[in-house]
């Protein structure tokens, strides 16, 4: 197994209460040759004085004057990296001590694979899965494959998928270098879903490792359902189509939003009233589709670069998007 230097991007803000679990599980590793490299988000809770009293031989910090999201957090991360793997970790998660060395076994196992997605499970139902890899629905919407369903086995064979849950997941520096790096306009979410589209439109591939086991606090260190978290979502998910579906599938985008529209709306009303001020939801949608609009011409620019890069046909990417398609029913809302 080639054994270059791996580097683990973790992206911080006010997470103090997992960073012990995170990096104790990180300093089990038995990939030998790794860097970890810490961007904080100029979080409030002493996570950085936490870091450089238990952490400082073992980590690299960066300490950014302000919160830059998920999405510039990483690529801050990944420029100061020195890795020819670079692999996404969020801070709410414990890894399996062979998570590094599958992944690395898995990027390497054919040349055209730019990106690894890990078995991801539930930390505190750890037969419960949390992602096997990402799907997407028509109108751009994503949402992890195998998702709260219960391991019985079905996910234990190397298999290929859209692309990678940014929550712990492997991408080649070569792939980065040919595709660039995470689109930080999204600031948080979907921004993945946009990155794995972008490879692939590229001729990159990318397959879920099973044996490369992580173990999610899932949105611990974020709101389920916050008002910020509708709003990027919503407006993130028309980015991704705007930039990389087919032209002939945009047109259709607006019927698939409303049924998705419909059973979210029906499934909204089960869900626990502290997950999300209903109240709330009709602006969200409002700011999201008017920052839509004041941006469009910037999205367009992105799509004309994308499509002077790409190297697969617009038929071939609309059977990507086919294959990997997800049901009305699979986003049903859930607390």
């Amino acid at each position: 197994m080639k054994d270059g230097l791996a580097s683990v991007i973790i992206v911080n803000y006010n997470g103090r209460e997992y960073l012990d679990g995170c990096l104790l599980s990180l300093s089990k590793q038995t990939y030998a040759n790794y860097e970890i490299v810490i961007v904080d988000n100029n979080s409030t809770d002493l996570s950085v004085e936490f870091i450089e009293q238990n952490y400082l031989n073992r980590v690299s910090i960066v300490r950014n004057d302000k919160n830059y999201g998920f999405a510039r957090g990483n690529n801050i991360g990944i420029m100061k990296a020195k890795g020819e793997y670079i692999l996404t970790l969020n801070n709410d998660t414990l890894v399996d001590p062979r998570w590094i060395e599958e992944l690395v076994k898995g990027a390497n196992s054919a040349p055209n694979i730019g990106s690894c997605a890990s078995m991801i499970y539930y930390a505190d139902k750890p037969k419960i899965i949390d992602s096997v890899g990402m799907c997407i629905y028509r109108d751009g919407n994503s949402k992890q494959r195998g998702w709260k369903k219960v391991d019985v086995g079905q996910y234990k064979k190397q298999e290929e998928v859209l692309c990678p849950s940014a929550c712990a997941a492997l991408y080649k520096r070569r792939m980065l270098d040919d595709i660039g790096l995470f689109d930080e306009d999204f600031f948080a979410y979907c921004e993945d879903t946009d990155l794995g589209l972008r490879a692939r439109a590229m001729g990159w591939t990318s397959v879920f490792i099973p044996s490369a086991i992580v173990y999610h606090f899932y949105s611990g260190t974020t709101s389920k359902y916050s008002a910020l978290k509708m709003f990027m979502v919503e407006r993130n998910h028309y980015w991704v189509v705007i930039k990389n579906y087919p032209f002939w599938c945009l047109f259709a985008v607006p019927f698939y939003s409303l049924v998705r529209f419909c059973v979210q709306i029906s499934s909204l009303f089960n869900l626990d009233q502290r997950s999300l001020k209903k109240d709330k939801l009709l602006l969200c949608l409002i700011k999201a589709y008017w920052d839509l609009i004041l941006r469009f011409p910037n999205v367009i620019r992105k799509r004309k670069n994308i499509k002077e890069k790409k190297t697969i046909s617009n038929k071939e990417m609309s059977a990507l998007l086919q294959r990997f398609c997800l049901k009305p029913s699979d986003l049903v809302l859930q607390d």
